[in-house]
Parts: C-alpha cells; sequence; structure tokens
C-alpha cells in the first residue's frame, strides 16, 4: 500500500486542490497504486513491443526517449523489478547517461490496440555484466529498474492504431539487422565507433 501523501508532492496538492481533485487522486492511489506486479501487469508488460521512458539529469532536465523491440525484451524479474536491454542508438546515451547520474525513471506501456496502458516509476541502474545480456540479441548493456509505484491510467484519450509492421532494425538470435541509413552519411563515416557494423559495410563499398 502506497500512502497518497508519498505519491504526491506540493505541486500535484496544489492543483488537486484548486480543481478539488484531492480526493479523487488518494483513492485512485488507495485502489489502484501497488508497488509490486501482479500477474496481469507482468503479463502486459512482456507482450510490449515498445515502451516509454523518462530519465533526468543531475540537475533534474528531463529526457524522453522511445524504446522498441520484439515482444518479451522487457522482463519482470521479480516481484518489483524489470529489465530491459539498451540496444545500438546513436551514441549519444541521454536515457543511459542520465541514469549514472540520477537513478529516477518513469517508464509507460501502452496497449494501441486495444487502449490500455501501464506506468512504472522507480530507481534504475546498469549493469554493464548482467546475467541477462546473453539471452538479449544485440544488447549493450542491461537496465533494470526497481519499481517504487505500478499504477494504471485511463485509456480514454489513447488513439486506436494498429502495427503495420515490425522495425527491421529490431535485434534477435540468430539475424543481423540493416545498417541504418545515416550512419552511410559521409557527416559521420570518420567518427563511427570501433566495432560499428556500419564502418565494415562502408569499407566493403568502398573496395
Amino acid at each position: 500500500m502506497i500512502a497518497p501523501d508519498a505519491a504526491y508532492h506540493d505541486g500535484m496538492r496544489r492543483l488537486q486542490d484548486r480543481f478539488d481533485t484531492r480526493r479523487l487522486a488518494d483513492r485512485l492511489v488507495e485502489k489502484l497504486s501497488r508497488t509490486e506486479f501482479t500477474d496481469e501487469d507482468r503479463a502486459f508488460v512482456e507482450s510490449r513491443t515498445l515502451f516509454f521512458v523518462a530519465t533526468a539529469d543531475s540537475d533534474g532536465r528531463p529526457d524522453c526517449s522511445y524504446k522498441g523491440g520484439a515482444a518479451g525484451f522487457v522482463r519482470v524479474t521479480d516481484v518489483n523489478e524489470l529489465a530491459f536491454p539498451s540496444y545500438d542508438g546513436n551514441g549519444m546515451f541521454r536515457s543511459l547517461g542520465n541514469v549514472l547520474v540520477n537513478p529516477a525513471m518513469a517508464l509507460l506501456f501502452i496497449d494501441f490496440e486495444q487502449p490500455r496502458r501501464l506506468r512504472v516509476n522507480g530507481t534504475s541502474f546498469i549493469q554493464f555484466d548482467d546475467p541477462l545480456l546473453e539471452q538479449f540479441a544485440g544488447a549493450q548493456v542491461v537496465v533494470r529498474v526497481r519499481a517504487t509505484q505500478i499504477f494504471p491510467n485511463c485509456p480514454r484519450y489513447i488513439h486506436r492504431m494498429q502495427m503495420a509492421e515490425p522495425s527491421a532494425y529490431v535485434p534477435r538470435a540468430g539475424y543481423r539487422p540493416p545498417v541504418p541509413a545515416w550512419k552511410r552519411f559521409e557527416a559521420f563515416a570518420d567518427v563511427l565507433p570501433m566495432g560499428d557494423p556500419a564502418r565494415a559495410a562502408l569499407t566493403k563499398e568502398d573496395s
């Protein structure tokens, strides 16, 4: 059980009082908020092929990112913990860099086909030698999140949409994703990290 006063800070309370929603907000916490994943939460999270993640730096400046993968790329690993892989990106490490200086993280899981959403707030940490690395094809590191608050949100404003096709870039066992087009641009060719498949592709094209 999460106490309502622990779920809301002063800014939230001031707006709740202005719009007379304090009682409603407290009831939502009492009835829906939890600190452990239910079986239904686990099934929902592990069925998602995308989620949104919010982090902040040491000064509280926020950053939001989309994460996509194959169903099962997010796993509930304990009663109050989930884990997900970080794949090759643009090298800026905005989300993971924030984790190193501010572990607070919020995740939003959405089903656009049968509107539903689940929010997970918690404390995150990175393990460069996480035992799950071997189970996540293409993962650079694994991020684990200890949940401090888990709760569903009303789905009424979620637009109903369907997936047209999965991304060809999503890693999976026994599959080599194509090289992103932007990594072939001349502007980035000389700064690609060692070992990046794009370097080999550019070398092959030049030969």
